[in-house]
């Protein structure tokens, strides 16, 4: 049995530790398919959205995420992603 698992990378150091835990998983033996989704500083970068509607989506279908820190754009009306 395959399990989908939505990966949210992050920002700064969050992309390395995610890859290690990915790692970590994948050495398990477990299947996973990992859905990469983009939430935090280069979401916002990208799109103008901190948490992009497509990100909640694949973890709302998934059940279940694997997500790095994520930096906080500066400016009024930004609510931090973490």
């Amino acid at each position: 049995m395959t399990h989908r698992v939505t990966l949210i990378p992050g920002d700064g150091i969050g992309p390395e530790v995610v890859e290690a835990a990915r790692r970590v998983v994948e050495a398990t033996g477990v299947e996973v398919r990992w859905d990469v989704e983009e939430i935090g500083l280069r979401a916002f970068e990208r799109t103008g959205e901190v948490l992009p509607a497509r990100a909640v989506s694949s973890i709302r279908e998934n059940g279940v995420g694997l997500k790095g820190p994520i930096e906080t754009p500066e400016g009024a009306g930004i609510r931090s992603a973490n």
